[in-house]
């Protein structure tokens, strides 16, 4: 992997820049749409390179629950298993380990958890964690981390993260791939300290890049800038910062302001599935009535296949009558809006007036 900076905003810490894998160029700041069990779901992967999406989120954790991490090396890994033929990160699983209820037993050796798929006793530590991603064969992997919920108590926290850091140091030994990087995940809840110390603990021990964990957990916007404040520059200016699991356009662009470089999200496509279009003049909920004969596409100003071929009346059809097309369509859109805000924001930070992008863009929203 190679991670270059083109230009830096001039009032912010915005930066543009492009990493490059093994399956191609990824210019940044970007959104990756996520595709938890190799899939996004409802579309295609040619679809999503018709969104121009440059790389997509798997996540090990699942994959390795359903069809096994085996399975999918067997079958030539993740790239060849789902047909996508450009760069893929898998999150180590941590956030959907610690975020089940029959979570029971945490140690600082591993988590001891019952499958929700089958009941079965599993078990998951930073060096099995790491054997799962190089089977998948992503090109950026993420280090076994613990996520905990917000609000937590402030011993807790630490104690959380002493183990994240001594668990990023066991996956850091393991990892044996020289085809992957490994980023390592910044933990703390929203305390600046800890955060700090966990911080400059990790860039010690010199990943290939670093994201910032735990948070979009419902600290809400103003708490996750602060953290982001304190944390980001403390990261290494060389390398990729990767904001994970934030993907509403409000914090999207004030992770940007803020030095982020790679972000991913459910909410384009869940947002979707449920009748919620992100457009140039804000959210449109294209079940309601108002849209039964509206001749008009979600967006004017959007050049998606939906947009281009279909209207409001057409697609608010599909969701009232439960067509899976409509979801797809929705979905679709929504990708497209999401890559498009990254690609303007990306220009504007070359220009130099990123602030004046975000500010209109968020006007309209």
């Amino acid at each position: 992997m190679q991670f270059r900076l083109l230009a830096s905003d001039n009032k912010t810490k915005a930066r543009c820049g492009e990493i490059t894998t093994n399956h191609g160029l990824i210019p940044t700041p970007a959104f990756m749409p996520v595709g938890t069990q190799a899939t996004v779901k409802t579309l295609t992967p040619l679809q999503l390179q018709e969104t121009e999406a440059h790389a997509l989120l798997c996540n090990a954790y699942h994959l390795y629950l359903r069809p096994g991490h085996e399975v999918v090396k067997k079958l030539g890994g993740l790239h060849k298993f789902m047909k996508w033929d450009r760069s893929i990160i898998t999150d180590s699983g941590g956030y959907q380990v610690f975020s089940l209820e029959r979570l029971t037993k945490v140690t600082d050796d591993g988590v001891e958890f019952q499958s929700p798929i089958d009941g079965s006793r599993r078990f998951l530590n930073p060096e099995i964690v790491m054997d799962i991603q190089h089977a998948l064969g992503a090109d950026i992997i993420m280090a076994f981390d613990e996520c905990l919920p917000y609000p937590c108590e402030k011993d807790r926290v630490r104690q959380s993260m002493y183990r994240t850091v001594k668990w990023a140091n066991r996956c850091l030994k393991a990892h044996n791939s020289d085809d992957q990087e490994l980023f390592a995940i910044v933990q703390g809840s929203v305390f600046k300290d800890i955060r700090e110390e966990c911080t400059d603990r990790l860039v010690e021990m010199e990943f290939n890049g670093y994201a910032i964990g735990g948070l979009s957990v419902g600290e809400g916007n103003l708490l996750m800038n602060e953290v982001l404040e304190y944390t980001t520059p403390r990261l290494p200016e060389n390398k990729p910062r990767y904001l994970m699991g934030v993907g509403f356009p409000l914090d999207i662009l004030d992770g940007i302001e803020h030095g982020i470089d790679l972000f991913d999200c459910v909410i384009p496509t869940r947002n979707g599935r449920n009748g919620c279009a992100f457009t140039s003049n804000g959210k449109l909920k294209i079940r309601n009535s108002c849209y039964k004969t509206d001749e008009r596409p979600i967006d004017k100003n959007c050049h998606c296949y939906a947009c281009k071929n279909f209207s409001r009346a057409y697609i608010r059809h599909l969701l009232t009558s439960n067509e899976i097309l409509g979801l797809s369509l929705m979905s679709l859109h929504n990708i497209c809006f999401f890559e498009n805000m990254m690609k303007k924001a990306r220009q504007s930070i070359i220009e130099g007036n990123f602030l004046n992008f975000k500010s209109k863009f968020l006007s309209l929203q």
